[in-house]
C-alpha cells in the first residue's frame, strides 16, 4: 500500500495504519517457497472485457509519464542550478510500469477509469524513465483501501481480480504493442507484489519472454531468495542483479533508516506484504536487497528526485516541477535480526537545512512511501547501464 502526501480521508489513513501494507495478487498457480501455504480462488474469466485502458503509452495525449523533467538542483550550500533532461524521441526499449495502491474507491477493486491520483503517481515514479525507454502503464483493478480494511490475505477474490486484470494488460501489451522489444519492468508496493507474481507465473519459466527482460525493478514488494543466494525462492531463473553491467536480473529493496522493527511490513520474510503472496515461510528464505546506488554492493550516494509538491517540508521555493538534493543520502544493504533492508542514511552536514524524508505512517513502514524517489536518479542510470549490457549480450537469467 502507498499513499501520496496529500489529503487522505480518515478511513483511508486508518486502513494504512492498521494494515500497513501493499496487498497483492492471489496465489493461484504460484510456486511458493518451501514452507509456504496457499489458497486457491477462482478469478473472473474475463476481468477487463472492455480491453486495456492505458494510463501511460507512447503517443498518448497528455501522457503523465512524458511530462516535463526540468529539475532544480539544491546542494547543501543552498545554491540553485537547473538541469532539463528530456524524454527520448524513440527508444528500442520498453518500460512496463505497475503503480502502487492509490484507489480510494468504495468497492473492493478499483475500476479502470484514469483519475488524477493515478496520473500523479505515474508522473512522480516513472516519468524520469522516459529518458531511457518508452513507458507503458496499464490501468488495473487493484485492491482499494476499502478492500484493505479487511486485512492482508483476507480478500483473496479481490487479490485474484487485481492480478488477472494486470495480466490482461500484460498479455495485450505483448500481443499488440511490444513487437519484440526488450522490456524493463517497474513496480512499487502493491504494484511490486503483483509484478513478482507476474514474473513468477508468466516470465520466469518462459525463455522467449525472459530473454527480452532487461531488468525488473521491484521496490517494497518483499521478493525472496534463499540466504546467500541470488535466485531460487520466488523466481527460479531470474536472479538478483550483482553488478551494474548485466541484464536479465532484478533490483529489489525496501528502504528503512535502521533495522525494521519486529512487526515491519517490509524487509522481513513471512509477514506483512509477503502474506498475500503465500510466502509465509520465515526460515530458509530472506527478503532480497540490491542497492540501486551500488548494485555490486557497498555504500554509495543516492540521487533522489522528487516532484516539488512531494518534497518533504519545508518545500523549496523553486519554479521547476522537480527538485533533487545531491549528497544528502547514502544507501547500503544490511541484514540483521532476520531482516534485510536498504539502509538509507541522511548526512548530517553542518548548516544543511534541506528537508529529510520521514518514516510514515509508522516505523513499521520505514521509508516505503519514498522507496522509488529516494533512488530515482540511480535507477534511471541503472537502467541505462543494463540496456547497454543487454545490447552487448551480457544477459544473466538462467
Amino acid at each position: 500500500m502507498w499513499v501520496l502526501r496529500v489529503a487522505v480521508p480518515a478511513a483511508g489513513l486508518a486502513a494504512l495504519a492498521t494494515l500497513a501494507g501493499c496487498e497483492s495478487p492471489s496465489t493461484q498457480q504460484h510456486r511458493p517457497p518451501p514452507g509456504a501455504t496457499t489458497t486457491t480462488v477462482t478469478p473472473p474469466s474475463s476481468p477487463d472485457p472492455a480491453g486495456t485502458v492505458w494510463l501511460c503509452a507512447p503517443d498518448l495525449k497528455q501522457d503523465p509519464c512524458a511530462s516535463s523533467l526540468a529539475t532544480t538542483v539544491v546542494p547543501a550550500s543552498g545554491s540553485r542550478s537547473i538541469i532539463d533532461p528530456h524524454a527520448v524521441a524513440s527508444s528500442p526499449f520498453d518500460c512496463f510500469y505497475v503503480y502502487p495502491t492509490v484507489s480510494l474507491e468504495p468497492a473492493n477493486n478499483s475500476d479502470l477509469q484514469v483519475q488524477a491520483i493515478e496520473k500523479m503517481t505515474a508522473t512522480m515514479q516513472v516519468a524520469p524513465f522516459s529518458q531511457v525507454c518508452r513507458v507503458w502503464a496499464p490501468m488495473y483493478r487493484q485492491r482499494t483501501m476499502a478492500s484493505l480494511d479487511k486485512g492482508l490475505g483476507k480478500d483473496l477474490q479481490a487479490d485474484a481480480i487485481a492480478y488477472e486484470s494486470l495480466l490482461s494488460g500484460w498479455r495485450d501489451y505483448l500481443a499488440h504493442y511490444n513487437k519484440g522489444r526488450p522490456i524493463i519492468l517497474i513496480g512499487h508496493s502493491q504494484g511490486a507484489a503483483i509484478l513478482i507474481e507476474l514474473i513468477a507465473r508468466q516470465i520466469d519459466s518462459d525463455p522467449a519472454v525472459r530473454s527480452r527482460l532487461v531488468v525488473a525493478i521491484i521496490a517494497g514488494g518483499n521478493l525472496t531468495v534463499p540466504p546467500g543466494r541470488d535466485v531460487g525462492a520466488a523466481f527460479h531463473h531470474v536472479p538478483l542483479c550483482t553488478r551494474a553491467f548485466e541484464s536479465g536480473c532484478a533490483i529489489a529493496y525496501s528502504s528503512y533508516p535502521s533495522e525494521p522493527p519486529a512487526g515491519s511490513i517490509f524487509g522481513r520474510p513471512g509477514q506483512g506484504v509477503s502474506i498475500p503472496l503465500g510466502q509465509t515461510a520465515k526460515t530458509g528464505v530472506q527478503v532480497a536487497c540490491v542497492n540501486p546506488a551500488a548494485i555490486g554492493g557497498g555504500t554509495a550516494a543516492l540521487h533522489p528526485e522528487f516532484p516539488v509538491w512531494m518534497s518533504a517540508p519545508p518545500r523549496p521555493a523553486v519554479k521547476t516541477p522537480w527538485v533533487t538534493y545531491p549528497d544528502l543520502y547514502t544507501a547500503e544493504c544490511r541484514s540483521a535480526g532476520g531482516a534485510t533492508w536498504l539502509q538509507v542514511s541522511a548526512k548530517a552536514a553542518p548548516g544543511d537545512r534541506r528537508p529529510r524524508v520521514q518514516e510514515a505512517p509508522s516505523p513499521a513502514w520505514g521509508y516505503h512511501l519514498d522507496d522509488i524517489n529516494l533512488a530515482l536518479g540511480n535507477l534511471v542510470s541503472d537502467v541505462r547501464a543494463e540496456e547497454a549490457a543487454y545490447e552487448s549480450g551480457h544477459h544473466v537469467s538462467r
